[in-house]
């Protein structure tokens, strides 16, 4: 039995379909016989680029905005490090932000 981890990725709304096909094509989103399974929700990121940043938008010591997307997804435990290798290497930030947990009674 493979243990399932949960993932939440926060991306710009621009470049959503771009990482949804990159951590699909590495192994997220399987269930059953279904592949690229998620679920996108849009919101605002906030962030202040700090002193030796190379902030993909803003402006070092300034606070911003952007229209992000929530990406949420299920990875199973052995594709978990080629699903972060693929998401870092397609997401424009330099310091994406997302996170992972393994889901408590589910394996399959």
């Amino acid at each position: 039995m493979t243990e399932l981890h949960a993932m939440i990725i926060y991306v710009p709304a621009s470049h959503t379909d771009r990482i949804l096909a990159a951590i699909g094509d590495a192994g997220a989103g399987r269930i059953g016989d279904y592949s690229h399974c998620s679920f996108v929700t849009p919101g605002s990121g906030r962030f202040t680029p700090l002193d030796g940043a190379r902030p993909y938008l803003g402006s070092i010591g300034k606070p911003e905005a952007v229209s992000e997307d929530r990406v949420e997804c299920v990875v199973e435990k052995p594709n978990l490090a080629a699903v972060v290798a693929a998401l870092r290497a397609a997401h424009p930030y330099e310091e994406p932000a997302f996170m992972t947990w393994p889901v408590d009674g589910w394996r399959h």
